[in-house]
């Protein structure tokens, strides 16, 4: 057994059953098969809203794009999702954010589908998820930048009925997300869905850690007692 091993071990004596019970169910339906992305959220709030959408679906990563804004979680919208899940923010450095992040998510098998109403664009009724999604959402005034529109595989789009052209940025996340897991569970052909087990141990081990108190104090001193 590795130090690392051991002092999981050691460190989960300091979590509760009913805590280590829970961990266990949300990591048997957490997913990257499907990812969030946000472009250049101006109001944290919202874009905090959609991180706990996510967690909430069971999402673990969201990748956020800096341009003009960066991001910092607020704390009384998340109410502790970001905790659960892993942020990945790109920021806009000679201006390659947006490829930047694109390419990495490309790299790992992702298509780019970016929420838009524009002509072209398909119902999320036609949306299929036999590959891995990376959504992604634009700014609260103006949507995904043209810039996305035109590196994105796909456009997609809620269907509306009344004279506003779209739902606020966390409501339509929710949407999405329900239907594409709905769609996901309807289908017996998807392929590596769920988490592999070595993920799942990365993220228990990093859960565990943000739940025990003082957690790096307890690591050096369980590790220099080791050496002695």
């Amino acid at each position: 057994m590795t130090s690392s091993q051991s002092f999981f071990e050691y460190l989960s004596h300091y979590v509760t059953p009913h805590k280590r019970q829970l961990i266990e169910a949300v990591l048997a339906q957490r997913t990257r098969y499907f990812t969030v992305v946000l472009e250049d959220i101006y109001k944290p709030h919202n874009a905090s809203a959609v991180l706990r959408t996510a967690d909430c679906f069971g999402i673990q990563d969201i990748h956020i794009i800096e341009k003009e804004h960066s991001y910092e979680v607020n704390p009384y919208v998340v109410r502790g999702a970001a905790q659960w899940v892993d942020i990945h923010k790109h920021t806009n450095e000679q201006s390659q954010a947006v490829t930047n992040c694109f390419d990495q998510l490309r790299s790992d098998g992702y298509q780019i589908i970016a929420t838009s109403p524009d002509a072209g664009s398909v119902s999320i009724h036609e949306l299929d998820v036999s590959q891995k999604i990376a959504l992604v959402f634009g700014n609260e005034y103006a949507g995904v930048s043209d810039e996305v529109k035109a590196k994105a595989d796909k456009l997609v789009h809620i269907p509306m009925m009344g004279f506003t052209e779209s739902f606020n940025i966390s409501v339509a996340a929710s949407i999405f997300l329900f239907d594409l897991i709905r769609k996901v569970q309807s289908q017996t052909n998807i392929q590596n869905f769920h988490l592999s087990e070595e993920e799942k141990q990365l993220l228990r081990e990093k859960w565990y850690r943000g739940i025990v108190k003082n957690s790096a104090i307890h690591e050096k001193v369980f590790l220099n007692s080791n050496d002695m």
